[in-house]
């Protein structure tokens, strides 16, 4: 089976997730995602993949919730407003499909990745690391401990 990247699916420290489409995505890197393996206490052995950084732009269609990721904050604020309002991008799933299958949209795989994150505050909730805008009907979003996304987009403000 040949894997292939159909959608993201960010999970936001509060539970809600957005899931966006590949054909959505304009500019993404994920920087350096690596492999850790472990346990806390009695646990289970857990596989996780953290990375350095995400930078990721997003197109105007996506600016909506699917109906298997209902949640009172996008509903309510529309998903770009909810990014930019509320920095508290945890992780991210990378959904895969069957290539050797492409008229299937089942999910056959993922990857969990973990962003850096650093509490803005004591209730924990807002990552000092996010940053976000919207500019041309676009989303820009940076997870980085050294840059934001008006560093990185310059161009686009």
């Amino acid at each position: 089976m040949k894997k292939e990247v159909t959608a993201l699916k960010f999970i936001f420290r509060n539970g809600e997730t957005w899931t966006i489409e590949k054909q959505h995505i304009g500019d993404l890197w994920i920087k350096q995602i690596t492999t850790s393996f472990g346990r806390i206490g009695d646990s289970d052995f857990q596989e996780i993949h953290p990375c350095e950084s995400l930078r990721i732009e997003i197109a105007q269609e996506a600016d909506h919730v699917h109906t298997d990721d209902i949640n009172l904050g996008g509903l309510e604020l529309g998903m770009f407003e909810r990014a930019t309002q509320y920095p508290d991008i945890e992780m991210m799933d990378i959904l895969y499909k069957d290539a050797d299958h492409p008229l299937s949209n089942v999910i056959v795989a993922t990857d969990r990745v973990y962003f850096p994150y650093k509490a803005k505050d004591v209730d924990g909730n807002d990552n000092e690391f996010q940053s976000a805008f919207i500019a041309n009907k676009n989303l820009y979003v940076v997870i980085d401990p050294t840059k934001t996304a008006k560093e990185i987009y310059s161009d686009k403000l």
